[in-house]
Order: structure tokens, then C-alpha cells, then sequence
């Protein structure tokens, strides 16, 4: 295999991979937020912003990955 191709599929493998694990995240955490909601409602702000500061910290892994799919495209 060619190096430029080796450098292709692993920043794909990167990104791809790393998105994963992120995305499961923030479906089980909005799925978790929303029976929260429902089996409380006067707690909704609360949860919200529970939600989104989880959301915030889950998403952070995925750019995480970007940046290395990145780096392994252009720098190395």
C-alpha cells in the first residue's frame, strides 16, 4: 500500500471511530434527560441544563478526533 493511502484510511478509521462512541453518548443521555422530564416535570430546567453540559463534554471527544484525523492528513 501506498503511504498516501495508509494516511487516508487511518484518518478516516479516526474520525469515523471516534464518532461513534460520542454519538451513542448523546442518544443515551437525551434518552435519559427525556424520562427524567417525564417522570418529573418541575424538574425540566434543571435537567436541561444537566443535558447540555453532557452533550457539551460527549461532543468534545469527537473533535478530539477530527483533530487527530486532521493532524494524521496534513502533518503527518
Amino acid at each position: 500500500m501506498e503511504a498516501e493511502a495508509v494516511k487516508l484510511l487511518a484518518a478516516g478509521l479516526a474520525i469515523g471511530l471516534g464518532a461513534i462512541g460520542p454519538g451513542l453518548g448523546i442518544g443515551l443521555l437525551a434518552m435519559g434527560a427525556l424520562q427524567a422530564i417525564g417522570r418529573n416535570p418541575e424538574a425540566q430546567g434543571q435537567i436541561q441544563v444537566n443535558m447540555f453540559i453532557g452533550i457539551a463534554f460527549a461532543e468534545a471527544v469527537a473533535i478530539y478526533a477530527l483533530v487527530v484525523a486532521l493532524i494524521l492528513l496534513f502533518v503527518v
